[in-house]
């Protein structure tokens, strides 16, 4: 498993169900109305229980870039971040996907939470491309940890060997 230290913290790359992971928080890969329909969403509404999609439909709509928190439910991740992360070809797409990231950790360190687990956000469904996303996130996530943050561990959580080797190849670069 590839790690990366930065000062206390590390970023680690695992391949498997990011609802299966015993940490803080996972994010879900949301869109702007907290509706978890498929994918990613889809597996953490199912694994995790109801209890998770009525608390983020109290806090909907959010803009893309954003992030709210809510209950893990029955998963074993405490909290489950919803971040919202841009459709291909809406525009600005990197800073709004580094928005996403930001937002996200943001919500870690105001929760003083210590392990955190994204997915590969807005490569599903909303199309962007995986090579772009991993270079955004792993950059975003080791500038973040460059600065004043609780934060012990941030995890990307592929689902596809794919989608892992991509992250690889990108976290060793960073």
């Amino acid at each position: 498993m590839p790690e990366l230290k930065i000062k206390n913290s590390k970023i680690r790359l695992v391949k498997g169900d990011i609802t299966e992971l015993k940490v803080d928080a996972i994010v879900n890969a949301a869109n702007t109305q907290l509706i978890m329909g498929g994918g990613v969403a889809g597996a953490i509404k199912r694994k995790g229980g109801p209890a998770i999609q009525k608390e983020a439909s109290e806090k909907a709509p959010i803009s893309v870039g954003e992030a709210v928190i809510t209950t893990g439910g029955e998963l074993q991740a405490r909290y489950v971040i919803h971040a919202v992360g841009p459709r291909q070809g809406e525009g600005d797409e990197e800073t709004k996907l580094k928005n996403a990231t930001i937002n996200s950790l943001k919500l870690m360190d105001e929760y003083h939470l210590k392990t955190i687990a994204f997915p590969a956000i807005s490569t599903g469904i909303f199309g962007y491309p995986i090579e772009k996303c991993a270079d955004i996130m792993t950059s975003t996530a080791k500038e973040y940890l460059n600065g004043e943050t609780e934060i012990e561990e941030i995890i990307f959580c592929l689902f596809t060997r794919e989608d892992y080797i991509v992250f690889e190849s990108k976290l060793e670069k960073v």
